[in-house]
């Protein structure tokens, strides 16, 4: 998670690092097979290349970025979890609690649906 670093360190709040964090060990121990990249300050998991999901954050929350596709495919399952959302991610606030379960489902959706993909992002 070295490639993180830069972007934990830039957040001020502790807890709120600490969250980030705890999020980042998470998805590297139950999905060890995706890469960690940074681009465009976001810290990104990628698998064979290609992306997966990316996160940004805020003032007042993270969001997490796993392409429209994705989004459309669990918008009930967001918004049953509490999160906002727009076209191109959902928003966690920094004070909720984390959908571990949800967002466990929305990165295997995305690595069984780009398995055979050939770009960066979906066309």
């Amino acid at each position: 998670m070295n490639e993180f670093k830069d972007f934990l360190e830039s957040i001020d709040n502790a807890s709120h690092k600490e969250k980030m964090e705890a999020i980042f060990n998470w998805i590297s121990e139950t999905f060890p097979n995706l890469e960690t990249t940074v681009k465009w300050n976001q810290p990104m998991y990628t698998d064979h290349g290609i992306f997966i999901i990316a996160f940004s954050k805020s003032k007042a929350h993270f969001s997490v970025a796993p392409e429209p596709k994705a989004l459309a495919e669990f918008t009930q399952k967001i918004k049953a979890a509490g999160y906002s959302q727009t076209n191109n991610l959902f928003r966690i606030k920094w004070e909720q609690d984390i959908d571990y379960a949800l967002l466990k489902e929305i990165i295997q959706y995305n690595i069984d649906d780009k398995t055979d993909c050939a770009t960066f992002w979906r066309t």
